[in-house]
């Protein structure tokens, strides 16, 4: 499975700061629960990472639309 690899799956994510000072990236899909923490250093760089994205995305002609 790779990036562009489409799936039928509905999930839940939810973001906030943990009582120990962490950022909490919390998965929820069909009985998977999935917590990841990061440091605020390494959450600050997965925003730059997820802006990146958006950035890129939104040159992407979809396709049918080109």
């Amino acid at each position: 499975m790779t990036i562009n690899t489409e799936r039928d799956v509905e999930a839940n994510l939810q973001i906030g700061p943990t009582d120990l000072g962490m950022v909490r990236l919390f998965v929820l899909a069909e009985n998977i629960e999935i917590p990841m923490d990061f440091s605020p250093d390494e959450a600050d760089e997965i925003a730059e990472e997820i802006r990146a994205a958006a950035a890129a995305a939104r040159k992407v002609k979809p396709r049918g639309k080109r």
